[in-house]
């Protein structure tokens, strides 16, 4: 492997492993952990496996609570998320109000899904939530070494147990407190969400709850993500180099690490921080932002030896909602760097047509345009 290489390859540009339903492969990480053997379908090309810099992204930590009611400390956090969003769409937050209590009770509940027998964790897939063994039911080859659970969540509804019920309906009625432990989570991060949103807003020059009003009715998605040691670490990643199709995430890593970020030609490390969430801008918010907000390529390493878990929330639009910048950002009308489209038409292309990668925005848009038009 080499470093600083000048082109990173990501294999083909409209992606050719997208599946069909029903094709899932089934593995089995515990077999595969005591076999020391890697499948085929893990293994990563070569040019693909750029070796890290021993730099660390320089990544803004915000104070939540000392910017709160004070528009001198919030003018100095929008400047710096504004210079982090133009460059690699990258921040941290402290002091964000999340009861760390809860963070520790949403990882201890890891065990309560991924430690279970696989027979029983391949009966809690639902399409593309619940369970997934390396997402095989979606690509064919240079799959994540990883397992995930997929859980929704609608910010406006009358339910307050939507959590709980998708639990007992995928697990079953014994996971009724591993629901309530994700339903007061899932509560949490759409709380932290609109703090961001406003922090976000303010940074752009628009008003500060222009896009919290945006978000109000959004349907967004908790991941959580169990990445087991892997013998042969260096052929393989947790999760592959890729931009999220989403707004937002907001990401709690555990102290292992892994997380890296594309910026400048080389891989860059965010390191852990305790009590503190990792943001980042997804390609729908690039769009929203008119392109001046970057969704910059990351990706996640396996440990050989140590067992990694992350919680995400991504922060994503209802599916009928347009995206559609605000008319002034800075103050200013700007050129538009994308057309109008409807949430539900990305979703669609980048769950059935395309593996999201540094280009997934463009080549959508000349997807769109491709399309026979509907009038």
């Amino acid at each position: 492997m080499e470093s600083n290489t000048a082109t990173l390859s990501l294999g083909p540009p409209i992606s050719k492993e997208v599946k069909g339903e029903n094709e899932a492969h089934i593995f089995d990480f515990e077999l595969m952990q005591k076999e020391k053997k890697v499948p085929e379908e893990f293994k990563w090309p070569s040019e693909s496996l750029v070796e890290t810099s021993e730099e660390e992204l320089d990544v803004p930590l915000i104070d939540l609570r000392a910017i709160k009611g004070d528009e001198v400390a919030m003018a100095a956090a929008a400047e710096l998320v504004r210079e982090a969003c133009m460059k690699h769409g990258f921040f941290q937050v402290t002091n964000h109000g999340v009861d760390p209590n809860l963070i520790t009770a949403a990882f201890q509940e890891f065990e309560s899904i991924f430690k279970l027998p696989l027979s029983k964790k391949l009966s809690a897939k639902r399409n593309l939530l619940g369970y997934s063994g390396a997402h095989s039911e979606r690509y064919a080859s240079r799959l994540p070494w990883k397992e995930t659970f997929s859980i929704p969540y609608k910010h406006m509804t009358e339910s307050h147990s939507q959590v709980i019920d998708f639990i007992k309906s995928t697990l079953g009625e014994d996971h009724h407190l591993t629901g309530l432990v994700y339903e007061k989570y899932s509560e949490a991060m759409k709380g932290l969400s609109v703090n961001i949103l406003e922090l976000l807003g303010i940074s752009l020059g628009v008003d500060g709850s222009h896009y919290e009003k945006y978000f109000e009715d959004a349907e967004s998605l908790m991941r959580l993500s169990f990445y087991p040691p892997c013998i042969d670490s260096n052929l393989v990643f947790g999760t592959g180099p890729h931009c999220d199709p989403s707004s937002l995430t907001i990401l709690f890593q555990d102290q292992v690490g892994g997380l890296q970020v594309f910026v400048d030609n080389k891989w860059l490390a965010v390191r852990p921080r305790p009590d503190t969430f990792v943001i980042n801008i997804g390609d729908t918010f690039m769009a929203l932002s008119n392109g001046i907000y970057k969704s910059c390529l990351h990706r996640v390493l396996v440990n050989k030896e140590m067992e990694r878990k992350s919680l995400a929330f991504f922060v994503n639009l209802k599916e009928d909602k347009t995206v559609r910048p605000p008319e002034n950002i800075f103050g200013k009308e700007q050129a538009r760097s994308y057309p109008d489209f409807k949430y539900s038409e990305f979703c669609e292309f980048v769950t059935k047509h395309y593996r999201p990668d540094s280009q997934t925005l463009e080549v959508f848009v000349s997807w769109l345009r491709s399309k026979p038009s509907n009038n």
